[in-house]
């Protein structure tokens, strides 16, 4: 008989008995805290229809969680094999037990990931799971799965509420309805809220630039001819999303590069793209400005302003082509923040006003620029260990080079930033076992007292975000 797949309760702590002892009685004071998610990619589609359902065992945990996939197609799976959609009509596997089965044959290439202390988490604590997934044991656990995914506590808003979130940003583009966030809101759902992310109309590079553009158009019952109206359907769409319940905006660019372009620039810029005769540079300088006017922007409505940067993002064209973005295929670059980003910092840094959340994937810029901008500047604040770095070790090396020169409420708390709803809770959990640890760390090294280290572990699994993000 197979030994029962159990979880060590005192995983990611050190091994040293007395830092794990007071790792242990901090962590049991925060471990129960409500989970605060200012940023993720859960559908909100997933909490507003009462009778949706969180589907198959496949589209729950394989399907949509490109930390899954991405780790089996470098060993060789397709991802026509795990049921992900196409978009250039390829056919993909349509029978969940197949993918499943495909899953769990390669359950072993998560040992040691974060993806796989996640899966583990969910499986055995969410689910009851007791055997380590194998491929032959695969069907009986997806029965399992099915058998209690079919029951109503398994519908996506008792789960809400079973994880004791207390509130959940989604991610949202400019010319979305937000209809599923308002009738949310009539069901008295106000605690899940919409953040205005304008990528796929501030970069002119765009996949459907074009129609993205159109959308906006149609939503805002004009026509954009020109960057002042382009300007003003997105001050509208911020107010509009304020009003439904936004605190923040966020954006990506592959570098932090901002500039001050010219009203006639920002115009022949924009009057180009929509010729579809861009130059070169056009776009980079385009979104270097919209930086500025977005910064502009939220201290004028007071929305919360993210930047995610770093990623070269579909990395792969060949699997972009086939099945588009977000498939696992985003990689880091070296990033450089200093002088790119201080024009904005220049207008706008001394103002406590804005409140600027900086991500990114250079780890190597937390301790040179990062912690340093974060510990002068008062609009600038650190987001969270980020994609690659969302790891036990990414946390430890987080913590170390960011909070001796940033301080710990320079820093914005943690977010899950999850396309998998049922991960949440586990990637909350992982945060809050790591600052726990270092905590310890410090306290044992006579670095930090107890009673402060108490009340840092409070901010790090709660406060901190509630308070920078405006969640109060």
């Amino acid at each position: 008989m197979a030994t029962k797949w159990t979880l060590d309760p005192d995983r990611c702590f050190a091994p040293e008995p007395a830092r794990r002892k007071l790792a242990r009685q901090l962590y049991d004071a925060v471990k129960n805290l409500p989970l605060v998610c200012p940023h993720g990619h859960v559908s909100p589609a997933l909490l507003g229809d009462p009778n949706a359902s969180l589907g198959s065992p496949a589209e729950l945990l394989i399907i949509p969680d490109h930390y899954v996939f991405r780790m089996l197609y470098s060993q060789g799976v397709r991802l026509e094999d795990l049921g992900v959609p196409s978009q250039d009509g390829s056919v993909v596997e349509s029978d969940p037990r197949r993918i499943w089965q495909r899953f769990a044959e390669h359950f072993y290439l998560f040992r040691a990931t974060p993806t796989g202390l996640w899966l583990a988490d969910v499986l055995v604590n969410l689910f009851g799971v007791e055997e380590k997934l194998t491929g032959e044991n695969a069907q009986p656990i997806y029965d399992q799965l099915e058998k209690q995914l079919a029951r109503p506590e398994f519908k996506p808003r008792t789960m809400f509420k079973q994880f004791n979130i207390e509130v959940l940003c989604t991610t949202d583009a400019p010319w979305d309805s937000l209809e599923y966030h308002q009738s949310l809101q009539r069901e008295g759902f106000g605690n899940i809220r919409p953040t205005f992310r304008p990528d796929g109309v501030i970069n002119l590079l765009a996949p459907g630039w074009h129609e993205n553009l159109a959308r906006l158009a149609e939503v805002c019952r004009t026509d954009i001819t020109s960057y002042n109206h382009f300007l003003k359907c997105l001050e509208d769409r911020r107010a509009f999303f304020k009003q439904t319940g936004a605190t923040a905006t966020d954006q990506a660019a592959l570098t932090a590069y901002t500039t001050r372009l010219s009203q006639p620039e920002a115009e022949t810029i924009f009057s180009r793209a929509l010729r579809g005769q861009l130059e070169k540079d056009d776009a980079h300088r385009f979104a270097g400005h919209m930086f500025m006017e977005m910064a502009r922007m939220s201290l004028e409505d007071g929305l919360v302003m993210q930047m995610h940067i770093g990623s070269y993002r579909n990395h792969n064209e060949a699997l972009f082509s086939q099945f588009g973005a977000d498939k696992g295929a985003d990689i880091p670059i070296a990033t450089e923040w200093t002088q790119n980003l201080h024009p904005l910092l220049k207008a706008y840094g001394n103002d406590s006003r804005l409140r600027l959340i900086l991500f990114c994937l250079d780890e190597g810029s937390y301790s040179r620029e990062l912690a340093p901008l974060a510990g002068h500047y008062p609009a600038v604040f650190l987001g969270p260990p980020w994609w690659f770095h969302d790891s036990v070790n990414g946390m430890q090396r987080y913590f170390d080079r960011v909070i001796e020169t940033a301080g710990l409420y320079n820093t914005a708390g943690f977010n899950d930033d999850t396309r998998a709803f049922a991960s949440i809770p586990t990637r909350h959990d992982v945060w809050r076992r790591v600052a726990c640890n270092w905590l310890a760390g410090l306290v044992l090294g006579g670095q930090l007292d107890e009673a402060d280290a108490h009340e840092m572990a409070q901010d790090c699994a709660y406060r901190q975000a509630k308070r920078v993000y405006k969640l109060d």
